[in-house]
């Protein structure tokens, strides 16, 4: 077996922490900064994908909006706010196309938060939740697959903050990058396992 099943806490904190070295481009505005990520990801064959919101504190509060989307190449990752910039059409093509392979977890969440803001038909993704069984992975987190996967520790400790503050802290833009990030690495090293190609290909979720 070439990945374990399982991992425990005491496991994973004796990893090396997850870093991301490429360049991370925080897009709020619908500027050159904008066009430039939509034409580096539409050039893309396989991105990270993932979204942050707000959380609630509340018993019975009303879940927030998405704030954050982010989607990484391997050397590039966005993060756009939504909160500022909405969904441009632009945007949802590249979220509806099945010639990118968009690669999260439990992707079927944050495909529901992000048709919040508009209407679009999502294709092209890839649930790690769902394809790790074809490997016997048998865990389902961010944090526990990409220790099992990848060998390294991914911090959980910006997951509770708040995503649309005005000025985002540098700690989460990492964490936000790194999020998207980390889910398209794990794709890409599951690929690279004997017959991978075929069973991540009969998964991948084609929204229609």
């Amino acid at each position: 077996m070439i990945f374990n099943p399982t991992i425990s806490p005491e496991e994973i904190e004796k990893l090396k922490q997850a870093e991301f070295i490429g360049e991370i481009c925080v897009v709020d505005k619908l500027d050159y900064g904008y066009e430039a990520a939509i034409e580096y990801l539409r050039n893309q064959k396989i991105i990270g994908f993932d979204t942050e919101t707000k959380p609630v504190f509340q018993a019975n509060a009303k879940r927030n909006g998405v704030a954050l989307l982010q989607l990484s190449g391997a050397d590039k990752a966005f993060i756009f706010r939504l909160t500022s910039i909405g969904m441009p059409e632009s945007l949802c093509r590249i979220l509806a196309t099945k010639k990118i392979a968009k690669v999260g977890a439990a992707v079927n969440e944050d495909i529901r938060g992000l048709l919040r803001y508009t209407t679009f038909t999502p294709k092209g993704f890839v649930d790690l939740q769902n394809i790790g069984i074809n490997w016997g992975i048998k865990e389902k987190s961010v944090r526990k697959m990409a220790a099992i996967i990848l060998g390294m520790r991914v911090s959980k400790s910006q997951q509770l903050s708040n995503w649309e503050a005005e000025e985002l802290t540098h700690g989460q833009i990492n964490y936000a990058a790194i999020d998207a990030w980390v889910c398209q690495q794990m794709y890409l090293k599951l690929l690279s396992t004997p017959n991978a190609e075929l069973h991540a290909q009969e998964q991948i979720i084609n929204h229609q």
